[in-house]
């Protein structure tokens, strides 16, 4: 016992160093990463990840929408895997009370049953650093303004001169806090339909309890297939379109994951600000964090009252209670890995070991002696409207009347400057008629009116009145400060929350009605208050911050050349490669890598959406019913750990093998690292994937429509079938029998998504 305690003991703290930082761009790995990835176990090369003029692996990488998620193709035949939780909005735009597909999941057995997912994807064709031709254009005696505008024509320049074939575009990015910069191209393709989805038991089971959380029992999946025209190009959602042929399908393979293996994941990671100074550590902390999680609990909590009662209800607002949900705890987390981990005294240290070595040499001295202080003036003038501006994000900007109000604000200024145009007049009705249309499909006005009050409550509360749009002296004037009433008039009154009331106004748009109506009074105040005071407010410390970060990044580098460094995320696709492993969440705690079915059973409540087990699922667990899906020791393995370096964004990434194939679907991260968008925590650090044989079990066994996984590339493992014992859990009840899933008796439109 002793012997094999110690030998476990030593293969963790082996494992423990092992942690890999870093969201490579894709055109660097040649010169940096491909022999460090070799050693771990990359049987491939570079040039197999990334190349233009031939097929490569990023061929095979999907960007949902312009960033939201990341996806792989797994098909000839134009199918994609991401994560349920990426497709959670598109699926809820498809359900009604008659077809919930979010309960029920969806299973399209033939591709005429296939729908509309409403949203695009793209596909990165290739990368190109203009750094040289950029910074040779700029001169150290520049303001902060000066560089933007200088850097801001040259990248319009650039992107101009880029190719604008079918569904090609060009999109400008910075660097290391501007001291590089590229262009990355996409092709974008318009028609993406839904394909499979397994019901919300599977696909969300653990909700928020498990969220963030390890080990982790979620099946974290769905599919799609994008569609071009006849001839292979992007075209609109069609009858006549045909399935997308990629350059590249990724092979599945079946042979699991254990300890120390090599694992990769390519995708879009969102942002990070890796760079962070104390100063920005400490103002988040005190300010920014816990006003995001004070007010997101607010909406929750509301969210949740009306849900319970009603099954339209939960399925209308069932992804707006997701997106809230899932930073509220993003949040929390945070912050408590930022204290715990004491970064802000380790940024400190950080930044005392740089200004020695700046402040060692009189050249280094002048070029970045005042990095601190500019960033110590930028955050000190931020700090000032920081609350005021987090409260007008999550606050003023989360009532749905609220930002309706806003996306009328053009047609205010057309009826208010040249209302005779018929022709602009026209197209900004239009606007908010599309607008509208989106909003109502999914609105409960009890809801938003309860939000609403609530919102603006806190922010008479919490804010320094100073600070506060001028809409409040109306409710403290006429309704005397009970937001209740304000919001219950308005609610009753206001075109923004009526589509009757909206519809006649449309019909006949006047300046007269839109200036006296409560709703779009207290939107218009809002938006000058954030326009005109809150933005111009914060950016006067920007340009404090701005040079202060550039110098520093510049600094850091320059001070450690040796050191391989890489940018903060930013929405363009990346690698990050490291181990699958277990590790030491706590004192006197461990964490295996894998975790199996049985931790579904175990978890199972009854009496708790979150924790709902399906009958047919657990009829199949109980039995054990996992056909070619075991690993060797029979179990069916739902997740497993690695120490890659992703962030939100990352969301359906595929995690592949040195040979590059799939092996899981990335996920989450870890509670005890959820400081890491700010400091990597190596021995902390691990994304949460979904291994993919559960997500074919799921598929195959579960859902019975193996035609999907026939076609994909399997690569099979070749070993003995493990005799395996019935689970000893009795079942709470007489299992069903396998549901049918429904079919789908028409096609609905597409639905648009923002």
């Amino acid at each position: 016992m002793k012997r094999t305690f110690t030998l476990l003991l030593a293969a963790l703290l082996f494992f423990s160093t092992q942690a890999h930082e870093g969201m490579w761009l894709l055109n660097k790995l040649k010169q940096i990463n491909e022999a460090e990835m070799q050693k771990l176990g990359f049987k491939l090369t570079a040039d197999d990840i990334y190349a233009i003029n031939k097929s490569s692996l990023k061929d095979g990488i999907v960007r949902l929408g312009g960033g939201f998620c990341s996806g792989e193709m797994v098909s000839a035949e134009g199918l994609f895997l991401t994560n349920h939780h990426c497709g959670y909005d598109a699926v809820q735009g498809l359900s009604s009370v008659e077809h919930d597909y979010l309960t029920d999941g969806f299973w399209a057995r033939t591709r005429k049953d296939e729908l509309p997912a409403g949203f695009s994807v793209s596909f990165l064709q290739r990368i190109d650093d203009v750094s040289e031709k950029i910074n040779s254009q700029l001169t150290a005696d520049m303001t902060e303004e000066q560089r933007d505008a200088k850097i801001g024509e040259i990248a319009q320049q650039l992107i101009a001169e880029s190719s604008k074939e079918h569904g090609q575009s060009t999109e400008f990015k910075a660097m290391f806090e501007g001291n590089e910069f590229y262009l990355f191209h996409y092709k974008t393709y318009r028609d993406v339909r839904l394909v499979g989805v397994p019901p919300s038991a599977i696909g969300k089971f653990g909700g928020d309890t498990d969220n963030w959380m390890w080990p982790r029992h979620t099946g974290d999946f769905c599919m799609f297939r994008v569609y071009t025209g006849p001839d292979g190009e992007p075209a609109d959602p069609s009858e006549a379109n045909v399935p997308f042929k990629p350059a590249h399908h990724f092979p599945v393979s079946t042979a699991g994951v254990k300890e120390g293996d090599f694992a990769m994941i390519m995708g879009y990671p969102g942002s990070t600000d890796r760079f962070m100074s104390s100063h920005g550590v400490k103002l988040a902390l005190d300010v920014e964090q816990p006003s995001r999680v004070k007010i997101r609990r607010a909406k929750l909590d509301i969210y949740d009252e009306f849900m319970d009662r009603d099954k339209a209800t939960r399925i209308k607002y069932a992804s707006k209670h997701a997106q809230v949900s899932n930073y509220w705890k993003y949040f929390i987390g945070q912050q408590r890995g930022l204290k715990r981990l004491k970064v802000y005294d380790k940024k400190k240290a950080q930044e005392a070991d740089l200004m020695t070595w700046v402040n060692a040499d009189a050249g280094r001295k002048a070029k970045y002696g005042s990095v601190i202080t500019d960033l110590e003036t930028g955050y000190n003038e931020r700090a000032k409207f920081e609350k005021a501006n987090v409260y007008m994000q999550e606050a003023a900007f989360g009532s749905e009347a609220i930002v309706l109000g806003f996306r009328m604000y053009g047609l205010k200024m057309q009826l208010a400057t040249d209302p005779k145009d018929a022709a602009k007049v026209a197209a900004a009705v239009a606007r908010v008629q599309a607008a509208a249309d989106e909003l109502w499909k999914d609105y409960v006005p009890a809801i938003d009116q309860k939000v609403t009050a609530q919102m603006f409550r806190m922010i008479h509360d919490d804010v320094e009145r100073d600070l506060q749009p001028s809409m409040m002296h109306t409710v403290e004037k006429k309704f005397k400060g009970d937001f209740d009433a304000w919001s219950a008039v308005l609610f009753k009154t206001s075109i923004l929350t009526s589509k009757e009331r909206l519809n006649a106004f449309l019909a006949k748009p006047s300046l007269k009605v839109l200036d006296k109506d409560l709703g779009f009074q207290a939107a218009e105040s809002c938006l000058n208050h954030y326009r005109t005071f809150l933005a111009p407010a914060l950016a006067a410390g920007e340009a404090d911050l701005a040079r202060g970060y550039r110098l520093m990044v510049a600094a850091m580098r320059e001070k450690d050349p040796a050191r391989s460094w890489y940018p903060n995320a930013n929405s363009t696709m990346r690698l990050t490669y490291g181990q699958v492993g277990s590790y030491v969440p706590g004192d006197g705690m461990f964490y295996k890598h894998i975790c199996t079915a049985k931790g579904i059973l175990e978890k199972e409540d009854p009496t708790n959406d979150e924790f709902i087990v399906p009958a047919r699922q657990k009829e199949l667990l109980l039995s054990r019913n996992y056909g070619r899906y075991a690993d060797e020791s029979g179990e069916l393995v739902v997740c497993f750990i690695s120490n890659n370096d992703i962030t939100g964004g990352n969301s359906g990434s595929g995690v592949f093998n040195g040979n590059g194939e799939l092996i899981g679907i990335a996920f989450d991260g870890n509670w005890e690292a959820m400081s890491g968008d700010i400091a990597f925590e190596p021995e902390l650090q691990r994304t949460i994937s979904v291994d993919i044989r559960y997500v074919l079990w799921t598929i195959d066994v579960f859902a019975g429509a193996g035609h999907l996984v026939n076609e994909m590339t399997l690569v099979e493992r070749k070993v003995a079938p493990p005799v395996v014992e019935p689970a000893l859990i009795e079942p709470a009840t007489t299992p069903s029998k396998p549901a049918v899933p429904t079919k789908p008796t028409k096609t609905v439109a597409p639905v648009k998504r923002s």
